[in-house]
Parts: C-alpha cells; structure tokens; sequence
C-alpha cells in the first residue's frame, strides 16, 4: 500500500495518507482563487485512501462556504491548507501539503471558465 506523507508550513501539521490518490486537478474556480490567493488550487482526491493524523490534528481548523460544498482544513497556527475529509468518500489533499514525492501529475485544469484574467497558463 502507498504511503505519502505531509506537512504544513509550521511544522506543527504532519500527516500520512495510505492508499492511493484517484485524481489530481488544478481548479480555477472563483473559491479556490479567493483560498489560495493564487490563480489555482493543486488538490489530489481519494476515494480511498486513508488520513492519520501524525501530529497537530487539534490544530487543524476547518472552514465551510455557506451554501456550497466548497470548504477548507487548515493549520490555525500558520494558515497552511492541510487534508480536508469531504463527507465519508471523499478526501481533498493540497499537493502542496505533501512531502514525500507525489505519483501522478496533474491531470487537466478544471474550471477554466473561472480562470483569473492575469492567468496565461494553459
């Protein structure tokens, strides 16, 4: 079984993920920019897989858009995105949380619509 492990910026998040990720997306949609701050999120999902909590889970703090689906698990000590478990089949990692090395690329852009007007990626 696959084993990835991650972190967030201050050091006080760790976490492994046991199993295998699903998809890898880059999404331009509107909430991941406002998130992000960026033009994209990066986020590998998993039916599957498996969150442990290495350390600092009581300092994981999750945020809810109301009225959407759209929500967010991070570190409250330095705001980095961590592991978000989306309802019982769905888990959300920032690929940017990870540490180990990652086994798939991403495989498209979604929301393209969306897509900020100073973004000229593809």
């Amino acid at each position: 079984m696959t084993k990835h492990f991650g972190s967030c910026l201050c050091g006080q998040v760790t976490f492994a993920v046991k199993g295998d990720f699903d998809s890898f997306y880059l999404c331009h949609c509107k909430h991941c920019q406002k998130d992000t701050g960026s033009a994209h999120a990066a986020n590998l999902f998993s039916q599957s897989a498996q969150l442990e909590w290495l350390s600092g889970e009581d300092a994981v703090t999750k945020f809810n858009l109301a009225g959407t689906r759209h929500s967010r698990s991070f570190c409250q000590h330095c705001g980095s995105a961590v592991p978000d478990r989306q309802g019982a089949e769905m888990l959300v990692v920032p690929a940017g949380s990870i540490d180990s090395e990652l086994p798939l690329p991403p495989a498209q852009h979604i929301f393209l619509t969306s897509r900020a007007a100073w973004d000229k990626t593809s």
